[in-house]
């Protein structure tokens, strides 16, 4: 039988350089995974990076970082070649990577749609494509989305609609990937508080979204933390692996579908 724990395991982790990327990777290290490789976008980012590769190093697992736009096909064939050359075969792939933006439907160019697309859409796709490829038999898969996939709202549409796709890659990669035992899955989280989330949004519309969870009053800024969503990576990345070909919405009761 399939050992589905995450003691020995290595993990690939787009945008894992930070934020929550960052705290999954410390998460998994903590787990016992073996090593972990770690993506950032750019150089802005290398120091955090930097920084998360010495905290999983410091959990006794490997790290590396690899820096990778992945927006481009041929930069995520690299960046899983490189992980294999680096750590070994991944036995995890997740990827967190994700681009916010709110604004009219009338008022987007389309620089900016085509610019969602590759971020949201294009990225996962291929993403999803060599972790398909490289991953040992057994794997796991899970892709961040948003659960403004179950919301009814303006302002979004090259956001959700961009990450939207995403559910159907991940149901059909279940199911060509299934026969290997590996599971595919994706999550939705609410409005997170991270540096994303203030940018993006007006004080009115800030101040919705921190009381529009069932359970906001529970949560110190009423809104999605990291640290809600990290527990559901690791379970399906492990004993959750039954769970497959599925878009879970974990948001303390935003929306739902």
């Amino acid at each position: 039988m399939t050992d589905h724990s995450i003691k020995g395991k290595t993990a690939i982790i787009a945008g894992g350089g930070k934020n929550l990327g960052g705290l999954i990777a410390r998460d998994l290290a903590a787990q016992g995974a073996r090593a972990i490789a770690v993506h950032y976008n750019s150089a802005a980012s290398k120091a955090e990076a930097d920084a998360t590769v010495a905290a999983v190093k410091a959990a006794g697992a490997e790290a590396v970082a690899f820096q990778a736009n992945l927006t481009a096909a041929g930069a995520v064939e690299k960046l899983f070649a490189d992980t294999v050359a680096a750590i070994g075969r991944p036995d995890i792939a997740i990827n967190t990577v994700g681009k916010v933006l709110k604004k009219p439907m009338a008022e987007i160019s389309e620089a900016e749609y085509d610019a969602m697309t590759d971020v949201n859409s294009k990225a996962a796709f291929f993403f999803i494509k060599e972790a398909g490829k490289t991953l040992n038999d057994g794997g796991k898969i899970c892709t961040l989305v948003t659960s403004l996939l179950g919301a009814f709202t303006p302002f979004y549409a090259s956001y959700a609609g961009t990450k939207a796709p995403v559910e159907h890659f991940t149901r059909a990669a279940s199911k060509e990937l299934g026969d290997r035992g590996i599971s595919v899955t994706a999550i939705g989280p609410g409005p997170m508080d991270t540096p994303f989330f203030y940018p993006a949004e007006s004080p009115e519309a800030q101040a919705y979204h921190k009381t529009a969870a069932a359970l906001s009053k529970f949560t110190p800024t009423g809104l999605t933390h990291i640290q809600d969503i990290v527990p559901w990576i690791r379970f399906l990345v492990s004993d959750g692996w039954w769970m497959t070909g599925q878009t879970i919405l974990v948001n303390g009761g935003y929306t739902t579908k």
